[in-house]
């Protein structure tokens, strides 16, 4: 019977890990099939974390906290976990090598993954001027031109926030209309620094060893345009990795919001009784590596708390 489960190896579930047994909980496991660190660790440049001064790679960033979150006794196992079932007043966690584990809490922190775009050249310059978040990397582009993808409310947000650091913001969308909040479209129309590209998709990006130097787009009538900018931001949405709580039938094991994430209060809290959410897989997540490492803290004081009780 473990003390806690941990689902996924990110800076959330390897913070809750070290508070919950730097916390006096004996038993707890963090479950992740590959190397802990979490979508950070792809990034080529990170400035933007409290206490560090230098900017360092994503892998750098995270390559001491495993060491540093299990020096009081957190154990890792590589193995995926296929679902969490409510097991009487314990939870049961159902393992991939047909194994099962029994266990008195569970934190998930299994994120959420950008989706792609689909354009050539996505992949390739990905961490080289291809990003999903403004505001890790916007600050790379002061002062240059960039460029935006979507027509949802993060990616206005987004292109909002790019205005006020760059010269200048291209917004591509492949309608005419967006889908976001009237305030907010309201608030790009009347930004001099915000170009629509509208009905228009992006059919590549390119660039040469240092990064991307261009972003090439055709709109609906097959005119290609050429915008000459060293970075484009994409936000088409996310894949919400919510799977390991739904159940035989379907249904999610706590109340999810419509697009999948985890309705969680302010201590992580869901709506299962000694279930927790922390990261982005949680509903309002900033995305942010200091936001993932909180939201890890405060879902093991809770923990801890509860077995101490």
């Amino acid at each position: 019977m473990l003390d806690l489960a941990i689902i996924g190896g990110g800076p959330a579930g390897l913070t809750a890990g070290l508070y919950a047994t730097r916390g006096g909980l004996k038993d707890v496991v963090m479950f992740e099939m590959g190397m802990p660190g979490g979508q950070i660790m792809n990034s080529s440049e990170v400035e933007n974390y409290p206490g560090i001064k230098e900017v360092l790679t994503g892998m750098e960033l995270m390559e001491p906290w495993p060491e540093q979150c299990m020096r009081f006794g957190l154990k890792h196992q590589m193995v995926q976990v296929v679902r969490v079932e409510k097991s009487g007043e314990y939870f049961k966690l159902l393992l991939a090598d047909d194994k099962e584990e029994l266990a008195k809490s569970v934190i998930v922190c299994t994120g959420a993954t950008p989706k792609k775009a689909g354009f050539d050249g996505e992949d390739e310059f990905f961490g080289k001027g291809v990003s999903t978040c403004a505001t890790c990397d916007g600050f790379f582009y002061k002062d240059k031109e960039v460029a935006v993808l979507g027509g949802g409310d993060t990616a206005l947000e987004e292109a909002l926030h790019l205005s006020n650091i760059c010269k200048k913001v291209y917004l591509i969308h492949r309608r005419e209309e967006f889908r976001a909040a009237p305030s907010t479209i309201e608030h790009i129309m009347n930004k001099d620094n915000i170009e629509l590209v509208l009905n228009s998709s992006v059919k590549n990006v390119y660039g040469d060893k240092m990064g991307v130097t261009g972003v090439m787009t055709v709109d609906n009538d097959g005119k290609e345009r050429d915008l000459k900018v060293p970075g484009i931001f994409t936000f088409v949405g996310m894949n919400i990795n919510n799977r390991v709580l739904m159940q035989e039938d379907e249904t999610p094991l706590c109340k999810l919001n419509d697009y999948g994430e985890v309705i969680v209060d302010l201590s992580m809290k869901t709506s299962i009784d000694g279930l927790y959410a922390a990261g982005d897989i949680r509903i309002f997540a900033p995305k942010q590596v200091v936001c993932a490492a909180a939201d890890g803290a405060t879902a093991a004081l809770q923990v801890v708390a509860k077995a101490h009780s």
